[in-house]
């Protein structure tokens, strides 16, 4: 499943811009992309048929691994784009790309490849295969054990086998499984594109219940649709994630695919970072060039805080996925946990030269801003967005930003008509932004209004509590709430609950946010005892606030909501203590 693990990526990401990211010293000879292939096909049912070719080829040259061989997520932005080929081959550090076309018709299918070097753009070896779709294995094999030959790379026994491996011998499942990992493949990370994906694989494997490639794609939709809620988080959903990844592996235990999908079952649908570390390691030797092996690496190492082997595996990562957006994302999310601004703004950077228009990437350098100090930065950043209400990330940004400046009278009105028609798909998000919503009303003066706000928010965040009990944001978000309130007793037991229930010690990616609701809810009921050492240990480990702002002593400064400790020396100390926190 092509999706990144760790989030959702932009549907409509434009092709891009033209910025060469290795020098030819760099480029090792035995490098290659394989750029999208055209569809010729007439019937534009058949458009699917292409993505999938170029993934099964590119999938039998990522297993030799004496090739450097580029992520399909890097080589996906130039499908529209005319072929220049140096200076795409420039951007994705390779030495040669291959070019290519399909053409399907019934049972009949069309492949014409050209393999390019990039230094001269000459095509250096080019075929075209007239085939049955029956023997469609063989031409991704002649294809990928030619360009092979044609770059000098050594292949092993293994590597010889897993290139000219047969999947199935029936053309209707492999023909489904096709339909199903072209859906996988899409760049939204959606229901549809996870439910049509899951449809077509369930059929691959219904018709061949031998097809272990097909059972290891089904896993990994359904563990990757889990994790990132794009699939319905059932017991029924959880259970065929972990059927299909046994299957895999028993029907071919030393399947890559099989290892992989094993692997984000374990972290996706089971939290089990250690077990889940073991798969995807196992899973290297066979899959060499595989990005996403990496990549999980750098989320599971970075979940159990270890940052420096997850900065490693990222590096690693973006090697083989260039421009991979996600990726790059990702990677600078960890660097804002660190503090490490300068870093992460420039990987910010990279994002934005490959997704001009992704306003989550200018809502992250907003939260630098404001982790710096520099509202008038912020501001600058966050004023020209609309979000929707579906885009609370944005919409809780700008929130956040008006109570920094202590002027929320424009942003209330935005949120009490996006709360008059609450998007019921946001579940328990709603009674999140109202309580943001009572918040700006309280610093705004008007307090009636914010009792009345976060009385709505309590109980709509009560009933979403029954079904998810152990849910720590919906624990945090009642915290805050109760807060707002003024009943002590209960915002201390929920903000306890949620440290309970998403431990640092288990989660060093969002452990901390629950630290950060205590010190919150601590400091403002008249526990300031509570509240400096909560702030003293988020202060010490890397941490970003809920609405994206790395927390700093600067931001401290600003926020409102620990106004009760201005005066105590030891709160004091910790604001003055900015030239040491920030890097």
């Amino acid at each position: 499943y092509r999706s990144s693990p760790a989030g959702v990526r932009d549907a409509n990401s434009p092709a891009p811009a033209t910025k060469a990211l290795s020098s030819p010293a760099q480029i090792p000879e035995k490098s290659i992309a394989v750029l999208p292939f055209e569809n010729r096909s007439h019937d534009v049912d058949n458009a699917y048929f292409g993505d999938a070719i170029q993934d099964e080829i590119l999938t039998r040259l990522s297993k030799i691994a004496d090739l450097k061989v580029i992520s399909r997520t890097s080589t996906q932005y130039y499908k529209t784009v005319p072929a220049n080929v140096p200076e795409i081959a420039k951007q994705l550090g390779v030495a040669h790309v291959l070019e290519g076309s399909v053409q399907k018709s019934g049972d009949a299918v069309r492949v014409n490849v050209q393999l390019i070097k990039a230094a001269d753009d000459s095509h250096i070896w080019a075929d075209t295969f007239d085939r049955k779709l029956t023997d469609i294995f063989s031409v991704e094999s002649e294809v990928a054990k030619a360009i092979a030959e044609q770059l000098k790379a050594k292949l092993t026994g293994r590597e010889e086998q897993a290139i000219a491996a047969k999947p199935t011998d029936n053309p209707e499942a492999y023909d489904a499984y096709l339909r199903g990992l072209a859906y996988s493949l899409k760049t939204a990370n959606t229901a549809a594109n996870s439910v049509n994906a899951q449809k077509y694989l369930r059929e691959a494997v219904r018709l061949d219940p031998k097809f272990a490639v097909a059972w290891a794609l089904l896993s990994s939709v359904d563990s990757l649709g889990y994790l990132t809620t794009t699939l319905q988080r059932t017991d029924a959903l959880r259970e065929e994630a972990r059927q299909a990844a046994e299957t895999a592996l028993s029907l071919q235990p030393n399947l890559g695919e099989a290892l992989l999908a094993t692997g984000y079952y374990h972290y996706g649908c089971l939290k089990d970072y250690d077990t889940a570390i073991r798969y995807f390691e196992q899973a290297r030797p066979h899959l060499p060039n595989d990005s996403r092996i990496p990549e999980s690496l750098a989320y599971v190492t970075r979940r159990r805080g270890q940052w420096e082997k997850s900065e490693s595996y990222f590096n690693e990562a973006e090697r083989l996925d260039v421009r991979n957006a996600n990726l790059l994302t990702q990677h600078a999310l960890s660097l804002m946990r660190l503090r490490r601004f300068p870093e992460a703004l420039r990987k910010l950077d990279e994002v934005l030269n490959i997704t001009p228009d992704d306003v989550r990437i200018v809502v992250f350098k907003a939260g630098i801003a404001q982790a710096e100090g520099d509202l008038p930065r912020a501001a600058a950043l966050l004023a020209p967005l609309h979000p929707n209400a579906d885009d609370t990330q944005s919409l809780e940004a700008q929130v956040y930003q008006s109570i920094l400046e202590r002027n929320p009278g424009s942003i209330i009105p935005r949120l009490l008509q996006i709360l008059d028609r609450p998007d019921p798909e946001l579940g328990y998000v709603n009674g999140d932004l109202r309580f943001w919503l009572g918040w700006a009303q309280e610093i705004g003066g008007d307090h009636a209004a914010a009792q009345r706000s976060w009385q709505q928010a309590r109980s709509e965040l009560e009933f979403f509590l029954k079904d998810e009990p152990g849910n720590f944001n919906v624990l945090s978000d009642l915290a805050l709430t109760n807060m707002g309130l003024g009943n002590k007793t209960a915002a201390l037991a929920f903000a306890e609950r949620a440290i309970g229930a998403n431990p640092i010690e288990k989660d060093a990616v969002s452990g901390p946010s629950s630290i950060e609701t205590l010190a919150r809810v601590a400091a403002q009921m008249g526990e300031p005892d509570r509240a400096i050492a909560a702030l003293q240990k988020l202060l010490s480990l890397p941490a970003l606030t809920d609405t994206a702002a790395p927390l700093t002593p600067a931001l401290l400064r600003l926020d409102p909501m620990f106004d009760p400790l201005r005066g105590d020396p030891r709160f004091e100390k910790i604001v003055a203590s900015l030239a040491t926190q920030e890097k």
